[in-house]
């Protein structure tokens, strides 16, 4: 999942990708707003709430730990209401 930055619709960067047949396949987010954004506001949540000052002794209880705050948070959904609008 790429946004639409120049770095990833470059002409440089769709020759690279020539050179790499059917290995990538890239899907890029609307121009007039991400949503890639929500995704981000979500993990900086759950790094505020869960992964900050987190000790764990091993890998699986850090995805134990990341599977609860899913599960609790797929429990107990907060829709997102998308507002898009030209006027400003």
């Amino acid at each position: 999942m790429l946004d639409n930055h120049s770095a990833h619709i470059s002409k440089e960067t769709n020759a690279y990708l020539a050179t790499l047949p059917e290995r990538f396949e890239f899907t890029f987010t609307p121009k007039h707003g991400s949503w890639l954004n929500v995704i981000e506001s979500f993990f900086a949540k759950m790094t505020k709430q869960v992964l900050r000052h987190l000790r764990v002794k091993s890998k699986e209880e850090l995805k134990q730990r990341i599977e609860l705050y899913l599960e609790e948070v797929n429990n107990n959904p907060v829709p997102h209401h998308w507002k898009y609008g030209l006027e400003r």
